[in-house]
């Protein structure tokens, strides 16, 4: 170090030999009249020689030692900081001499006047600020403007600088004033520095100085924090320079951008940038006192001094943190609201807002002297210039905190054994804090993801990795744990830079094994939970490892025992009394959970893989030994539990809900995989197959037959196979046939690999398990705890409708219980009083009335208990008319009931309740062809055209009847039921006729048009029941007898009386003159009646009387029925025997129609409007596109042309798509069902990559009982409008009226080709886009935009939603979901953000969050109308134009006669 720099006197001035007085009265003498020639301009100069200058000027420097009693170094500093002048504007009243030469004179005056900076008495006056400050302002203004400083000025100027800032900063504590004076000499120090580095490079052996003596002054907080402020400006103006402007800028003040010359050259950026990041040497050493600064004198003053370095210490790796956020790109957004609501109360924040620690956010307190400095003209040093990280932490105790929580790693907690709250219930998020204090941290502030153009992993940590890691380790090892608490700041901001480095990894990057090694030892003592681990630096790890273990980490999943600890310390505790002073506990159980999130699928993915980190030879202090990650499941499951027992915040609780079922169905899987392989390890042994029982449901699949889907399914000893995989009928067992296990390939997941057994490393199927208690929590919390929280029910609502997906073996009395639990909570909605009723309430009544019929759909034996049906039944009455007769005095029926439903959207939600309850009687029918009146007459033995002999009928207003009168020919397939996508099975009464009977009874084909579909019946008139009927019997037929013979037998005559003989004997009574006689009441209109009628009577007599009168004999003629007759009037007797053929049915009362009207199908545009009513879909169509982005690609086109080769494509790319759905020939696609000749997945998928899925000939399709999923792969031979909906366009809304709707179908051209048809498919407005990509850090560049322009379509960007799908190379898949941040909805389940799933049920879980993000996009939107309302509107419109006008007898007479 120079000599001259570190004796810190300079020059010592001649007059200092005399007494003091002596020179104070030569001072006094010789600087007045110097100072009154300043004030006038033109005055010339008293000094006119070199000499002359030389001698005053020591005389100046005399004077700046003098005492501050007067105004003499007042007028000393004057008139040095007037000739600094003379190299910026020179002027007549300078002395000649310095005018001449004025480089050379400004060294001799910077020596001289840092006599004015030398320690004395008065330095804590204002007056001595004063004049340090001028002097500062004086140089300061010199380097900025001064054009003609020559090198050897420059050096001078720094080398000042550097004295006046080692007098003040070199001893170990300084008082208020230094310490504010010591920001300002620092801050004005390395503006110069940089004005020297862009003007003048400073030398090496300068270099070196500045960096010894900075070395000896970080002890001092001004240091630190003008050194992180000027970092921050270099960082800032070299990543321009190092990655270009599409890089994120880091954003820093305008006064902290300006320290960096304008006029730099940019290859003297990164020179001055290194140099100045080497010039505090190794930030750590300020852990250590004696390294850390100059050695105190005495060992009171180390005491004060030691009590600050731990919140130096914090701040150098504050600003350290802050450049290793700049180089990653990771950008965060502060919106400041403590100053706000300080501001409002007109209090000065005592902590400032940017002091917060970055990834814990620990503030520090700074002076409150500091904080009253004036500006002074140059800026004040802001410690919060850089971007601060969302963790907010307030403050560090010195000592450890008096209040710890229970060691809850030492036993394997319940969900049950949580601490609870004792001192106030809890509160949720959604309420107002007004935190004033450290007990009540700010909110963080959101942080964006890295830049997919960041450096890597190894270079950061070659340039920082030193002092990170030694940070991070700080006092770990000893007993140490009071001084670790002090410096528990700083090492925790170490441990979260690095845990953000590491998360912050490519996806084709390698680490150094010593870097990892070392990040690992971090983590391993950061993570402890015992009662010697650090809770900030517990926090900083978890608050910065949410994406740590799904970046393909060689290793990390090795730490998975020790996380998993310290999330459940976290998660089950429901206060963190250990965290509450310096984070907010809400972020650090969001962080835990994401955490949590991550480590899910480890313990089934890695099965038996054991785990051989330790510490202390056991896992965090726990009982268990060193095991398989198997072995952990149990104690997963029950931190999940626990944790969503505990939570209250509406973010959280919506994430531990999608994990929830994430785990339910992964794990349902596996042991499904798992059964299924030693079922089929025992039939090749020889063993039978195990049958189902009446309570399960069929999830292995081995008894049944495979479908086109393929799946397989059981349905008990009698089920059957339907086209599309699914059981038929169930048998007598009572089981419902569901899809296979993953194993096979189709919807339900992709062909994964099974696992080693079906159990969890327990012997005990956890999935059931965790299904029971995962129900039963759920709806007891939506009665309870989560009742006023309409984002937290809705994802409630929507797992609850995937847990009934799940196939697990469960009793059916949960099923039950769930069913019944979602109707109480549908009561519990729609009493609450009319002031709470809006339109996120009736959203969330829409959505529980959708669990309520995914669980009928799923679980349709429940329908067979009536008290089940008739609970359902009430609901629906519910809805529809606004209460519920049962819970009335007098029941009465619906058309006496007055319709007041909570409003029209639950109105129509109860009405699609209502028909799913009578669609879900049988087994549902998933993929078939369909019959309509074209397919029914082609089969039958007609030849005419279709709609001429139907006759057409409207019941109820609701409902078309098509009835075809003629029987099916044999050979015909037996008549059942055709739904929407395909055949069912039908009933006992809907059996067509037996051999022998085609002819003989009558029958009815009857195709039924509603608002649930169009459905096909054959029915048939039995007059004896077909149960004990022989295949022999036949309509009874009278047999024929022979001729009765008239003499046979004896002949008796017999006398004929009306009355007996006594009759006349016995006395009449009153009750027998109440009926008058014939006579009495006789009037001549009844008297000439009764003559023509004795008339006729008479002349019987005489017929009756000639035979006998001749003698001859009459032969009566034997009564014989007449033969069968062949023809029927089938719909008359149809429309009979259903009670619609009476008079009320057919009269209007009033204005509404008839109960029974009929159509005239003879009118133009009837038949065109059936087939646009069958194109309506009767269930909710959704569309998804799926993208496969390979690593680098940035562009639409080569986007598209990855899906045309499967040599471009991985296999488990397409292994997700096969998982999705089956493929469906888009041509043969007829009027919203989908065809029953599904081929094959690989037949159809040949050599292509998924492009043969494009749209143009087929697509992949998901259909179950509610929605129907149409997924698209666009590819670039084929540009669709893929994400363009048909209601985007043209939506249908119930107010317009029926000439509008004629008029737009009318306006619809007369045939589609199958673009459009594939249209039809999408009956949702929502845009949502899968993407496959390879590197992960492509996200950030995927063309979302260029690819909307190239498929021509004009979505708004904020109405797209992506599900980005990144494979790991554990075999997992990590998940990235964007959507619309500012609905209130906008969290979805059950893939978030974050959300890291397996082989097994990533088809399922995406297929789940698409229909949850449909499903939500139309409870938002107003111009979205229910399918079955879309059909009924258009049923309406039908009958107001096909209505026919005949009158009554016309009608009957119609009926009898053929169509």
């Amino acid at each position: 170090m120079d000599q001259s720099v570190c004796i810190g006197r300079g020059h010592v001035s001649v007059l200092s030999c005399f007494p003091p007085s002596v020179g104070r009265d030569v001072t006094v003498a010789v600087v007045k009249p110097l100072r009154a020639g300043m004030r006038n301009p033109d005055t010339r100069s008293l000094l006119h020689t070199d000499s002359q200058v030389k001698w005053t000027m020591e005389v100046l420097c005399y004077g700046l030692t003098l005492p501050l009693d007067g105004d003499t170094v007042q007028l000393c500093v004057d008139v040095y900081t007037d000739w600094l002048t003379a190299l910026v504007s020179p002027r007549d009243s300078f002395p000649p001499p310095i005018s001449r030469e004025p480089n050379l004179y400004t060294q001799k005056i910077l020596r001289h006047l840092g006599g004015l900076f030398l320690s004395r008495s008065e330095q804590a006056s204002p007056v001595y600020l004063s004049l340090c400050q001028q002097v500062l302002i004086a140089v300061q203004s010199l380097a900025r403007e001064s054009a003609v400083m020559s090198g050897d000025t420059w050096e001078t100027l720094l080398h000042f600088l550097l004295r006046i800032n080692n007098n003040m900063l070199a001893p170990p504590t300084t008082t208020d004033v230094s310490e504010q004076l010591s920001h300002l000499s620092m801050a004005v120090l390395f503006e110069v520095w940089l004005l020297s580095c862009s003007r003048c490079f400073p030398s090496h052996s300068l270099w070196q100085t500045a960096r010894q003596m900075l070395s000896s002054w970080r002890h001092q907080l001004a240091v630190v924090e003008q050194w992180s402020r000027v970092m921050a400006a270099l960082t800032s103006r070299l990543l321009v320079l190092s990655f270009g402007p599409s890089f994120p800028h880091l954003k820093v003040p305008d006064e902290d951008a300006a320290l960096i010359p304008t006029d730099m050259d940019d290859q003297r950026v990164p020179q001055t940038w290194f140099r100045f990041l080497h010039l505090l040497s190794n930030p750590v050493d300020l852990s250590r006192p004696v390294v850390a600064g100059s050695t105190p004198s005495h060992p009171e003053e180390a005491m004060r001094g030691g009590g600050r370095l731990p919140n130096i210490f914090f701040r150098a790796m504050k600003g350290v943190g802050t450049m290793v956020d700049a180089f990653l790109g990771v950008t965060v957004v502060n919106k400041d609201p403590t100053e706000q609501q300080l501001s409002n109360t007109g209090v000065t924040p005592r902590i400032h807002f940017r002091d917060r620690l970055p990834s814990l956010g620990v503030a520090v307190a700074r002076s409150p002297f500091k904080d009253r400095l004036p500006s002074y003209g140059i800026s004040r040093p802001r410690s919060g210039s850089a971007p601060p990280i969302p963790v907010n932490i307030l403050s560090v105790h010195s000592t450890p905190p008096s209040t710890t929580s229970s060691t809850l790693h030492n036993t394997r907690l319940k969900p049950v054994n949580v601490s609870k709250a004792t001192s106030k219930p809890p509160t949720t998020s959604s309420s107002t804090h007004h935190w004033k204090s450290s007990s009540h941290p700010p909110p963080s502030s959101p942080r964006h993801p890295p830049s997919p153009l960041r450096c890597n992993v190894d270079s950061l940590l070659h340039l920082f990795g030193g002092w990170l890691f030694d940070a991070a380790l700080i006092h770990s090892a000893g007993n140490v744990t009071v001084m670790s608490e002090r410096w528990a700041a700083g090492r925790a901001e170490a441990c979260g830079m690095l845990c953000r480095i590491f998360s912050c990894k490519k996806t084709t990057e390698d680490i150094l094994s010593v870097y990892l090694s070392r990040f690992y030892l971090v983590l391993l003592r950061g993570v402890q939970v015992s009662e010697e681990a650090c809770p900030p630096v517990l926090a900083s790890i978890l608050l910065n490892s949410t994406c740590l273990f799904c970046c393909d980490l060689r290793g990390v999943n090795l730490l998975f025992p020790c996380f998993l600890f310290a999330v459940e310390s976290v998660l089950l505790d429901r206060e963190l009394l250990r965290f509450k002073s310096f984070v907010r506990p809400v972020d650090l159980r969001r962080a835990s959970i994401l955490v949590l999130l991550s480590l899910l699928p480890l313990p089934l993915q890695l099965g038996s893989v054991q785990s051989e980190v330790l510490l202390d030879g056991k896992f965090s202090g726990d009982d268990v030994t060193a095991g398989n990650f198997l072995s952990l499941k149990p104690r997963l499951r029950s931190v999940l539990i626990g944790a969503l027992q505990t939570e209250t915040d509406t973010t959280n609780t919506q994430i531990l809900l999608a994990a929830m079922l994430n785990l339910v169905q992964d794990s349902a899987l596996f042991e499904a995989a798992g059964q299924t392989q030693q079922q089929t390890e025992s039939w090749q042994d020889g063993a039978s197959r195990p049958q189902s029982t009446g309570t399960t449901r069929g999830t292995s699949g081995t008894s049944g037959t495979r479908g086109p889907s393929g799946h397989s399914g059981t349905s008990g000893p009698s089920g059957t196979r339907g086209p599309s995989g699914h059981s038929g009928t169930s048998g007598p067992s009572g089981t419902r046939g569901l899809s296979g296990p993953s194993g096979t390939r189709g919807p339900s997941g992709p062909s994964g690999t099974s696992g080693p057994s079906g159990t969890s490393g327990t012997g005990v199927q956890s999935a059931e398990i965790l299904w029971v208690q995962l129900v039963r929590l759920l709806t007891q919390r939506l009665m309870a705890q989560w009742k006023n929280d309409s984002a937290v029910c809705l994802s409630a609502l929507e797992v609850l409708a995937g847990l009934a997906k799940v196939e697990v073996s469960v009793e059916e009395s949960e099923s039950r219980r769930a069913l019944s639990s979602v109707c109480s909570y549908i009561v519990f909605l729609c009493s609450r009083p009319p002031p709470l009723h809006s339109r996120d309430l009736h959203s969330i009544i829409v959505a529980a009335f959708y669990c309520l019929n995914v669980w009928l759909t799923q679980h349709p034996a429940m329908l067979h208990h009536q008290e089940c049906l008739l609970e359902v039944l009430e609901i629906v009455e519910l809805g529809i008319s606004g209460s519920k007769s049962g819970k009335e005095q007098e029941v009465r029926c619906k058309e006496e009931k007055e319709l007041n439903p909570s409003s029209l959207r639950v109105k129509e939600a109860a009405e699609a309740t209502l028909n799913c309850v009578m669609q879900v009687s049988g087994a549902f029918p998933l993929l078939g062809d369909q019959l309509d009146e074209d397919a029914l007459i082609g089969c039958s033995t007609l030849s005419d055209t279709s709609v001429k002999k139907f006759r057409y009928f409207v019941v109820g207003s609701s409902v078309i009847l098509a009835m075809l009168e003629r029987p099916p020919g044999p050979g015909e397939p037996g008549p059942g039921e055709v739904g929407e996508a395909g055949p069912r099975e039908a009933g006992p009464r809907e059996l067509g006729p037996e051999p022998g009977e085609v002819a003989k009874c009558p029958s009815l084909t009857v195709l039924i048009r509603g608002a649930s579909g169009r459905h096909s019946w054959t029915l048939q008139l039995q007059l004896q029941p077909r149960d004990g009927r022989t295949a022999t019997q036949q309509t009874l037929i009278p047999e024929q007898r022979g001729v009765a013979q008239e003499d046979s037998g004896i002949r008796c005559g017999v006398k004929h009386q009306l009355f007996p003989d006594n009759m006349g004997r016995v006395s009449l009574v009153k009750a027998d003159l109440s009926i008058p006689l014939l006579d009495d009441i006789v009037t001549d209109k009844v008297h000439w009646q009764l003559q023509h009628l004795q008339a006729a009577l008479k002349t019987q007599r005489l017929v009756e009387a000639q035979p006998q009168v001749s003698g001859r004999s009459v032969v009566m003629t034997i009564c014989r029925p007449p033969p069968p007759i062949n023809s029927f009037q089938t719909a008359r007797l149809f429309l009979s025997h259903l009670g619609l053929l009476t008079p009320e049915t057919l009269k209007s009362p009033g204005s509404v129609p008839p109960q029974l009207l009929s159509l005239d199908s003879s009118l133009p545009g009837f038949s065109d409007d059936l087939k646009r009513l069958d194109e309506l879909p009767s269930r909710n169509c959704d569309s998804a596109s799926i993208f496969y982005m390979r690593a680098g690609q940035r562009t639409a086109a080569e986007i598209l042309r990855n899906v045309e080769s499967s040599c471009s494509v991985p296999s488990y790319f397409l292994d997700f798509l096969s998982s999705l759905g089956w493929p469906v020939e888009v041509g043969r696609r007829q009027k919203g069902g989908v065809s029953t000749n599904c081929s094959e997945f690989p037949a159809v998928l040949g050599d292509s990559g998924g492009g043969v899925f494009d749209g143009e000939r087929f697509v992949l399709m998901y259909v179950d009982a509610l929605t129907e999923i149409t997924f698209i792969v666009p590819s670039s031979s084929y540009s669709a409008d893929w994400s363009k909906s048909p209601e985007e366009a043209e939506p249908l809304t119930s107010q317009q009226s029926n000439t509008d709707l004629l008029s737009q179908h009318s306006a619809l051209p007369p045939t589609r080709s199958p673009v459009e048809d594939m249209k039809s498919f999408r009956g949702s407005e929502s845009k949502l886009l899968i993407v496959w990509v390879e590197r992960f850090e492509d996200i950030e560049s995927f063309p979302q935009t260029e690819l909307l322009s190239e498929t021509q379509s004009h979505t708004s960007m904020s109405n797209i939603q992506l599900i980005f799908i990144h494979p790991l190379k554990t075999g997992l898949y990590r998940i990235c979901f964007r959507g619309n941040a500012t609905s209130k909805f906008s969290l979805v389940v059950p893939l978030v953000n974050g959300s890291v799933v397996s082989k097994r049920s990533l088809g399922f879980l995406v297929r789940e969050t698409v229909i949850n993000c449909c499903h939500r996009r139309r409870l938002e939107s107003d111009s979205t109308l229910p399918s079955h309302v879309r059909r009924k509107q258009m049923i309406n419109d039908i009958i107001f134009r096909y209505r026919s006008r005949h009158s009554e007898p016309a009608f009957y007479t119609a009926l009898f006669q053929d169509p």
